[in-house]
This record gives structure tokens, C-alpha cells and sequence, in this order.
């Protein structure tokens, strides 16, 4: 028989620590170093990379801002991700609620296209979405109209909510499921209808996967790429953040002007810090709560 290794525990601990520490390192250094590349006049770039910038030069971020229309980049993001996720909540709550907690004939119908909707790869669809869009937006213009559907942040938030829904009902319902149906029966006895119960007891009852689904979301939503430069063709028209800063990066590149491209990257990762940094405390308390729940 062989013999079971015994690892002591403090030997244990050490090499967790160390192993957490590596990985923080691995994500905390290059953020870091980004935000202080984004601070270094362009000659500082071809010294000691680890060197600390001489001095904050400021003119980067405002280059990046106004000349490279990053400003403008962003309120079109801030617009598309706020669209796209109030329209999907308004979407997918209700629908998972339904598809959750009532029978009715095509349930197993309805559950089981969302649930293929899972394997469907928004990378392979993107084209023909494409070429639809650019169909009717010929077929406008053919009866004397403007054209609606490329370049409109405001059609690409729907699409961003269309693509998020099976993920995002699968979640939900998945956590609808696991309320008691006691809650819903008190709520009716009480005199509340369908919709009073939904919005009163369900929802305040199901806030962590809520705050899960708008926080994968939004990250999805503000760094989405593919999506945004497919539809938003126009090189003089609206813009997302991730498609202005890579057409900053490849203008930077040639130009070799690198601390205005490091200051783009901050504006990018600047509101997604923020923003996990309000959300953590209030995630990681509302997952406890679902896992006690549970």
C-alpha cells in the first residue's frame, strides 16, 4: 500500500500565500505599469521601462481625450452599455421569472432555445447580422429614408442585450428556481397580483444574481470589440472605447507617440476599476446571502 504524504499545514499555507501572491503580481504589475507609461513623455519610453515617469505629464490624457476623440468614445460606450443593460434586465427578468416559476405548453420549448442560444458564438453570427442590417438600411434608402441600422449605438446596444439574453435567463431562472414558493402564495393571499409579487418579493429576493448579471455584463458590454467595429463602419461616425482605442493604438504605433496610446488604455480600464470597486463589497455579500439561501 502506499503511504499518504502528510504536508504540514504551515508549509501549506506558504505555498498558497506565495502562489497568491505570484498572482496578484501578474495582474497588478501590468496595471500599474500602465498607468505610469501613461504619465511619460514619449522620450522616457526608450530608457529603463521600470523607471518612474520625470515628471506627471497631463498632456497625454488631454491629447488622447480631444485630439484622438476618446472623450467622444466614451460617452458613445457609457450610452450603448447603459442602453444595453437596462434593455436587457427588462427583457430577461421577466422571462426568467415566467420561465422559472409557471407551466405553460411551449415552456419546454421556449427554455430549451434559450438554453442553445448558450452554444451560439456571437463571433460566428456577427457577419450575417451584418449583412441584414446592411439589407434593410439599402431597402431604406431605396424609399427616400435615412439609414437606421449601422452606425447606431443605439442598435448596437440591442443587439449587445439581444446576444446577453440566453446567459442571462439561464442565470436568473436558475436562481428563481431555487426561491420557495411560499413567498409568492403570502403575496397573493395578501392581494398582490402576478406582477406586484415579481417586483416586490421576487426580485429584491433574487438581488444576487441581479448584481451578478449586470456586472458580466458590463464588463462584456464596455470591452466588447468584434460587435462595435462590424457595425459601426463609418471612420468619421460614433465610435465605442475598445474601436477608438485600438485605431488610437495603430495611430500611436506609427506615430510613436506611446504615452498618449498608455493614457487611452487608462480611459478604458478606468471605469471598469471604478465600477468593480462600488459593486465588490455589495457582490460578494449578496452571493453569501444566495449561497445560504441556497
Amino acid at each position: 500500500m502506499r503511504k499518504k504524504i502528510h504536508v504540514p499545514q504551515h508549509l501549506f499555507k506558504i505555498i498558497t500565500y506565495i502562489a497568491l501572491i505570484l498572482l496578484a503580481m501578474a495582474i497588478v504589475v501590468p496595471v500599474a505599469w500602465s498607468f505610469m507609461a501613461a504619465f511619460k513623455q514619449n522620450h522616457e519610453f526608450y530608457g529603463n521601462p521600470w523607471i518612474l515617469p520625470e515628471k506627471l505629464y497631463f498632456q497625454n490624457f488631454v491629447s488622447a481625450w480631444e485630439e484622438a476623440r476618446m472623450g467622444e468614445f466614451m460617452l458613445n460606450s457609457v450610452i450603448t452599455t447603459i442602453l444595453g443593460l437596462l434593455m436587457l434586465l427588462i427583457t430577461a427578468l421577466p422571462a426568467a421569472y415566467v420561465l422559472s416559476r409557471f407551466n405553460f405548453k411551449i415552456k419546454k420549448i421556449l427554455r430549451a432555445l434559450f438554453m442553445g442560444g448558450l452554444f451560439i458564438n456571437i463571433n460566428y453570427i456577427v457577419v450575417p447580422i451584418f449583412l441584414m442590417f446592411a439589407d434593410a438600411d439599402r431597402w431604406l434608402k431605396s424609399v427616400g429614408l435615412k439609414s437606421f441600422f449601422l452606425n447606431n449605438i443605439f442598435v448596437l446596444a440591442v443587439v449587445y442585450a439581444a446576444t446577453a439574453l440566453p446567459f442571462t435567463i439561464y442565470l436568473l431562472s436558475s436562481y428563481f428556481i431555487t426561491i420557495p414558493k411560499a413567498y409568492e402564495e403570502a403575496a397573493y393571499i395578501d392581494g398582490a397580483g402576478y406582477l406586484k409579487t415579481m417586483i416586490k418579493v421576487i426580485f429584491p429576493m433574487a438581488k444576487p444574481s441581479i448584481i451578478t448579471v449586470i456586472l458580466f455584463n458590463f464588463l462584456w458590454f464596455w470591452n466588447e470589440y468584434i460587435i462595435a467595429i462590424t457595425l459601426l463602419t463609418d471612420p468619421k461616425g460614433a465610435k465605442t472605447l475598445p474601436v477608438g482605442l485600438m485605431n488610437l493604438m495603430k495611430a500611436q504605433n506609427a506615430a510613436a507617440q506611446y504615452g498618449r496610446m498608455y493614457a487611452g488604455l487608462v480611459l478604458v480600464m478606468v471605469p471598469t476599476l471604478i465600477f468593480y470597486i462600488c459593486v465588490q463589497k455589495k457582490l460578494t455579500q449578496s452571493l453569501n446571502i444566495g449561497g445560504l439561501k441556497g
